[in-house]
């Protein structure tokens, strides 16, 4: 078991690492990305990469406190569907009603990896390889998708 500053030092540290490995990277339009905390454009829709002692997770999340709002982003991405799912080259899970970690609702579409424990330094490989291709092929769907989007803004 590691202490509460242990495990946010080693959070920190894959996030970093992570990061580093990903900066090369360009995004789908050539330029330089910040792949940790990706940018939308849009407020409320957002692109999250979590791991913890059990799972690592990337997902879609459209946290908007409107509910008809959010439902208007879902009934669009429901529309990309086929897209997203051939630019991931996987199914995804789609949940159009959670709850996030302070209990707002959201609706989310992700896919889940485990096990693996950030924690464990062994899995960080693990980790990255299910990162990686999935937020490359998250953004160059959004590369396209985006526009799609604009009129909800």
């Amino acid at each position: 078991m590691y202490s509460k500053a242990e495990a946010t030092q080693l959070r920190q540290a894959f996030w970093t690492a992570f990061g580093q490995y990903m900066a090369p990277v360009p995004s789908a339009e050539g330029e330089t990305t910040n792949w940790i905390n990706y940018k939308t454009g849009f407020k409320h829709l957002y692109f999250r990469m979590q791991a913890d002692n059990r799972q690592a997770k990337i997902a879609i999340e459209l946290n908007h406190p409107d509910a008809g709002i959010r439902e208007l982003f879902w009934e669009q991405f429901l529309e990309l569907k086929t897209l997203l799912h051939e630019t991931l080259g996987e199914q995804w899970i789609w949940e159009p009603e959670a709850l996030d970690a302070q209990g707002l609702p959201l609706s989310c579409i992700y896919q889940e990896l485990s096990p693996v424990n950030i924690f464990n330094r062994d899995d960080w490989p693990k980790l990255i390889s299910f990162f990686k291709p999935r937020i490359i092929a998250l953004d160059a769907f959004w590369a396209d998708a985006q526009y799609t989007f604009e009129a909800l803004k």
